[in-house]
């Protein structure tokens, strides 16, 4: 053991700074999340969705601090890691909407123009333009739109940051006060 510490001190010891600094900046990233999902007064759910991804986020950074202190062989790696990612490229390409539409979504909960229960409506040539929808919910790759008659619609995410939308103004049931983003 004594040989082990004295042979790998630096890595070790790197190691535990690079933990420490992954707690602290991991804890101060959830709590932010969550004071604006709390703040703007955003779904819970939607909040954990963010949290969840900025963990992610910061196991992947952590992994790759790791790989450099240990000195893993990049180029050993590199043949690997060039596999691995070939087939994750050729799948995001496949299904590009898919990691567009989360994208949106996190822009979405941070910029927060429109909230679940808001009366919206959507300028879209396959929807209808005089047709008001109200937010049920925002899920990470789309919204549940109700429509007036009860119809529920789910409208992908990337799509509200595409066409315009306009928040109509609650107290208004005819459309005629609204509110533009």
């Amino acid at each position: 053991m004594e040989e082990f510490w004295q042979l790998y001190q630096n890595e070790i010891l790197s190691t535990l700074i690079c933990l420490a600094i992954l707690f602290v900046t991991r804890l101060v990233s959830i709590q932010t999340i969550k004071r604006i999902g709390r703040i703007s007064d955003l779904n819970k759910l939607r909040t954990k969705l963010i949290v969840k991804y900025v963990v992610i986020g910061h196991s992947l950074i952590f992994i790759a601090a790791l790989l450099l202190i240990w000195g893993v062989n990049i180029k050993d790696l590199g043949l690997i890691l060039s596999s691995v990612f070939a087939i994750i490229g050729v799948a995001l390409f496949a299904s590009w909407s898919i990691l567009s539409n989360v994208t949106a979504g996190v822009i979405l909960f941070f910029s927060f123009p429109f909230k679940i229960g808001d009366r919206i409506r959507i300028m879209d040539k396959d929807l209808d333009s005089s047709e008001d929808y109200t937010i049920e919910d925002i899920k990470a790759y789309h919204l549940h739109l109700r429509k007036r008659n009860g119809e529920l619609i789910t409208y992908p995410n990337n799509l509200m940051l595409q066409k315009a939308v306009t928040v109509l103004n609650p107290l208004e049931e005819d459309g005629e006060g609204t509110e533009a983003l």
